[in-house]
């Protein structure tokens, strides 16, 4: 069970280290904690089952482990934060949504235009998780969201069940060659995982998860299942 109150204020001390820069002297800031408890209702959705407050605390667990790694690690938290904040499995723009939710609620929570964009910029970027040589902000976001893909067997056996719940509503040969399909483009990335940590730490569990997947993919659908 997720901890409400600690996830307030990691919130809390996210928006803070990124409107810090922003805020001139005298300047009343918004309280945060209203921004937090619509951002905490959202991913506390029914339809979620998966993109839940789980896997937001673990994005944001894996953002401290890569911290050293961005150029500005308040902006990639906020972005954890909204990267999944609007989400409806039978929908494809989710990300473009959860994007524009934070051009709209930052500006209002005293954050500036030019980081309100580029966290808009790194929830955008988790369409692909393909981030450039140079986006170290964009590397640390995308691999603590990819790093589910390293856990160990029967955390990532988890996983795929939640995924599939998600998508309850997609037959069952559908899913298999959907899901097969996007485990193989996975695979066929040179790298998974683009800071260091990432590469060291996770790649070589992550590809043997998926290759594990995608073999368990390739069996008879079980009639009796």
């Amino acid at each position: 069970m997720a901890d409400l109150d600690a996830l307030r204020l990691r919130w809390t001390r996210a928006l803070e280290g990124a409107r810090a820069a922003n805020a001139g002297p005298g300047s009343a800031a918004p309280d945060p904690v209203p921004y937090a408890d619509n951002l905490l209702a959202r991913w506390q959705e029914p339809q979620r089952h998966y993109h839940t407050l789980t896997h937001l605390t673990a994005v944001l667990d894996h953002v401290d482990v890569l911290e050293k790694y961005a150029a500005d690690p308040d902006v990639v938290r906020l972005a954890a934060w909204f990267h999944d904040a609007v989400y409806l499995p039978e929908r494809s723009e989710n990300e473009e949504r959860s994007a524009r939710l934070a051009e709209r609620a930052l500006p209002e929570a005293g954050v500036s235009a030019e980081k309100t964009a580029e966290v808009a910029r790194l929830v955008r970027l988790t369409v692909t998780h393909d981030p450039a040589d140079d986006d170290r902000d964009g590397q640390v976001l995308c691999d603590a969201d990819l790093a589910i893909l390293a856990a160990s067997p029967s955390a990532y056996a988890a996983y795929t069940a939640a995924v599939r719940e998600e998508y309850h509503f997609v037959p069952n040969d559908a899913f298999r060659t959907g899901r097969a399909a996007i485990l193989r483009r996975l695979l066929d990335l040179p790298r998974l995982f683009r800071t260091p940590y990432g590469q060291t730490e996770w790649e070589a569990t992550a590809r043997w998860n998926i290759a594990s997947e995608l073999e368990i993919l390739s069996l008879p659908e079980d009639p009796a299942s």
